[in-house]
């Protein structure tokens, strides 16, 4: 089974995407922030990460610049999942790394569909 870490500073995100995620036969972690993020990338890299850019201690865009550097933090796919919608911000999230980009509010047909474009399903 696949892993896939939530990253969102929304409890109530977090449940949602849990309970489409674990529709699709994703074994989940959770973290807060970037900073939590990363602990749990320290621990063991998923092979998904669904995450927020605007998030207290460590926004997504530093957690995803910092995953990147990490030994074998080239490997999760990493989908943006944020109300940040302009053009520069989906930009710098992908030059960054990010593989996807979902704005909020997502269902789990835009998350099943971006998760099959990035060759996780």
């Amino acid at each position: 089974m696949k892993t896939c870490l939530i990253v969102d500073d929304s409890s109530v995100i977090r449940k949602v995407a849990r309970r489409i995620l674990e529709g699709l036969d994703f074994q989940i972690k959770e973290a807060e922030d970037g900073e939590q993020a990363l602990d749990v990338c320290r621990k063991g890299l998923p092979e998904a990460i669904l995450l927020d850019w605007n998030m207290p201690n460590m926004d997504g865009y530093e957690f995803l610049r910092s995953l990147r550097r990490m030994p074998g933090g080239d490997s999760p796919k990493v989908v943006f999942c944020t109300t940040e919608n302009d053009v520069a911000h989906i930009a710098r999230a992908l030059h960054a790394g990010a593989n996807e980009y979902i704005m909020k509010p997502f269902d789990r047909e835009i998350v099943e569909a971006k998760f099959q474009e990035v060759g996780l399903l």
